[in-house]
């Protein structure tokens, strides 16, 4: 016989089946929690946990559902089997879809179930209850095995014995947690349970249950009476006198006298309100960012697939959304004010969208709508205008100003896919091609744009074997004092000499560079090698050149920036006033206290700093005060425009800018002698461009350099000669 020590000598023994080591150890540990005096045995497998409860009685089985040798509701069935095993509270773990799984374990005798992944309070609530059913279960029937020896022993007792019994049993059945009440064969109520009558004293007039309810209910009832067999267990919902809707797994078994006689219906409901809300949330879940509590992709494919599998699907529009360079956000200012972004963003966008359309967010800084109403591109185009404006407006966050725009690929059903995928890949290839635009805008998809990407993917494939081939080379373009007409300094400027494809510019590979991760790399080998060169000019020429080097804005949001280069400065035993990094408005507006630490280290080392394309970004007269800035480059768009009076104005302005933070500026883009008049009678003190010097590789810059022994063309005090050597 199986041994059950009498209680109050014993501990309280949780069984837990399952084959995840993890879960065991998780589940034993829930278990432990649930009462004082709890002793937990643990197996991964379901038939060794068989053949310890041959020899063992538990108080309560918890078992998974799937497991490799053998399922939950075979298990359970063996459970049940056992000699001691029908009343054992058994609960069967299973995953939310597996609704088959649970009607299955169900039949088999399982007590109750469990959402994996499991709530913890939710799980030790239901084990503390089924251990309180077990034990009212085991009084019953030891008040029974009492009532049958007593029987035995007096014949003139029973009687007595019985009607205590009766007192017993209908004490038991009052603590039991769950509805428990008997009707007749006319459907009057003949037995409530306690906990029936006090619920029922909370709910509606009505009884808690609608007419369709209330008539559902009594065809059960007749039909147990017509069979006198016992119907599976079904949900139901019962309305208290709050409205609030409240669930219940019912059962129903036929009520029979001493003759075996069918006179009435048992009815057990068990309430699975919380159950059923947890599943709810975690549906909610699985469709829904946790960030920002929007629909996710999830949500959005499968509301594209039934928009598009409607009986008279109707024309939409889906807008793909990426947040321009987020990740300066990210690594500058912290993950704390990236979420903030994004949800500041998510209730823009909410804010701007018609009833009926769909705000996805997708992933990290990628958002979607999908436009239910756009008839046609105007439609699109508008909606997508808007999206442009409310991203570029800037955020506040924390007392910060957070400046952000957002490129935009727009794709229409049915025109440019017929299916989720291919209009969520359309458009995220349109709103690449406003990426490689510039950003900040919106574009359409249009077919080549595929042809585009397999071009992409190409050049990736390329680029990767470019630095293992040490394809790249560096151009370097002079820079020119005006006041001397010499050569102060020199740009370094990227080239890709490719093996299949010939020289191409920056313009053709940074942006898949950037895309595939591989711009820390190339940024490492551009500081490497105009060092080295830098260096070796310090030995072949007269004087010695100062390199410029433009490096990604991602290289300035790591810990690792000022090693870098001033291990590259020691490898190469260049100078460091010999270095210039040039640097956009963007990282300084954005910079990290880390990345200010470093920039502010390496200028104190003597290594000069420059602010690149000055006048198109977000700086502010307040952060270049702070900022140890050497030179302010004035971009070119301002320079090809000087025609236009309000140009000049600007390039004037730089300038005096320039005088009060005592400041070097220096034009770039000079390509003709009337811009070259106009930036020297602005006041600038040096330029670079094609007029003064095209890009030139290693041997060809130094031979110009070697030539130098006058100013180029316009450069210098008036009337100075012509510098011979030039591209």
């Amino acid at each position: 016989m199986p041994r059950r020590i009498q209680p109050g000598n014993r501990p309280v023994f949780i069984v837990i089946v399952d084959d995840s080591t993890a879960n065991l150890k998780l589940y034993a540990k829930l278990a432990a929690g649930v009462e004082p005096n709890v002793a937990v045995q643990t197996f991964s497998d379901p038939r060794k946990a068989l053949a310890w409860m041959a020899e063992n009685v538990p108080d309560l089985v918890i078992s998974d559902y799937k497991m490799p040798t053998m399922h939950g509701a075979d298990f359970t069935r063996r459970v049940r089997a056992l000699a001691h095993g029908a009343d054992v509270p058994i609960v069967v773990v299973t995953a939310y879809a597996d609704r088959d799984f649970r009607i299955e374990a169900l039949e088999a005798g399982a007590s109750d179930f469990l959402q994996s992944p499991v709530d913890y309070s939710e799980f030790q609530t239901r084990a503390r209850n089924l251990l309180r059913l077990g034990r009212h279960q085991r009084a019953i029937r030891d008040h029974a095995s009492a009532l049958a020896r007593e029987l035995a022993e007096s014949e003139k007792s029973r009687d007595q014995l019985v009607r205590e019994s009766r007192e017993w049993l209908a004490q038991v059945i009052d603590t039991v947690p769950a509805m428990v009440s008997a009707t007749d064969t006319e459907g009057n109520r003949i037995f409530v349970n306690a906990y029936e009558a006090e619920l029922l004293r909370h709910v509606a007039a009505d009884g808690g249950l609608s007419d369709a309810a209330r008539r559902h209910r009594q065809t059960l009832d007749r039909q147990v009476l017509d069979t006198g067999r016992a119907l599976e267990a079904y949900e139901e919902t019962l309305r208290d006198a709050a409205g609030t809707e409240r669930t219940f797994v019912t059962a129903k078994a036929p009520l029979r006298d001493a003759k075996g006689v069918t006179v009435g219906v048992l009815t057990t409901s068990l309430d699975i309100t919380e159950r059923k809300r947890a599943e709810a949330r975690l549906l909610f879940e699985a469709q829904h960012d946790h960030l920002t509590s929007l629909p996710n992709r999830a949500h959005l494919y499968e509301r594209l697939r039934l928009e598009m599998a409607a009986a008279e699907p109707r024309a939409f529009a889906l807008h793909f959304i990426d947040l321009d360079r987020f990740k300066y956000v990210n690594d500058g200012l912290g993950h704390h004010v990236g979420d903030r972004l994004l949800q500041d963003a998510a209730q823009r966008l909410l804010a701007i969208v018609a009833a009926g359309d769909v705000v996805a967010r997708l992933s990290g800084d990628e958002f979607a709508i999908l436009q239910s109403g756009a008839e046609n591109s105007a439609d699109a185009a508008a909606l997508a205008n808007r999206i442009n404006q409310v991203l570029a407006e800037p955020f506040m966050i924390d007392g910060r100003e957070v400046a952000s725009t957002a490129s935009v690929g727009v794709t229409l059903f049915p025109r440019d896919g017929r299916s989720p995928d291919d209009l969520l890949q359309n458009a995220d290839l349109a709103m690449y091609r406003v990426k490689g635009s510039g950003r900040n805008g919106f574009a359409f998809f249009a077919g080549e744009m595929l042809s585009q990407a397999r071009e992409a993917i190409r050049l990736q494939s390329s680029l990767r074997r470019a630095l293992e081939n040490e394809e790249f080379v560096l151009f370097y373009q002079p820079q020119i004092d005006l006041g001397t007409g010499r050569v102060i300094g020199a740009e370094a400027l990227i080239r890709w000499q490719s093996r299949t494809d010939g020289l191409i510019s920056p313009a053709g590979f940074l942006r898949v560079a950037e895309d595939t991760g591989l711009m820390q790399k190339i940024d490492q080998w551009v500081l490497r090698e105009a060092c080295r060169q830098a260096r070796a000019w310090c030995d072949r020429l007269p004087a010695p050149v100062r390199i410029s080097v433009n490096l990604s804005p991602l290289r300035f949001s790591t810990h690792t920036f000022y090693d870098m280069v001033m291990q590259e400065l020691q490898a190469s035993d260049l100078r460091p006033d010999l270095l210039g990094i040039e640097l956009t408005e963007e990282v300084l507006l954005q910079r990290s206290p880390a990345a200010a630490a470093d920039l502010d280290a390496l200028h104190a080392r003597g290594v000069r700093l420059s602010i690149d394309d000055f006048g198109t970004g977000y700086s502010s007269l307040a952060r270049l005060t702070s900022l140890h800035v050497d030179t302010l480059k004035i971009d070119r768009s301002f320079v090809t425009g000087l025609e236009d009076a309000n140009n000049v104005a600007i390039v004037r302005a730089v300038v005096s800018l320039g005088r009060a933070l005592n400041m070097e500026v220096l034009a770039e883009g000079v390509e003709n002698a009337f811009q070259m008049e106009q930036v020297r009678a602005a006041g600038c003190d040096a330029v670079q461009g094609y007029y003064t010097g095209h890009p030139m590789d290693a041997r060809r810059f130094e031979a110009f350099m070697r030539g130098a022994g006058s100013a180029p063309p316009g450069a210098g005090p008036a009337g100075a000669g012509k510098l011979g050597g030039g591209d």
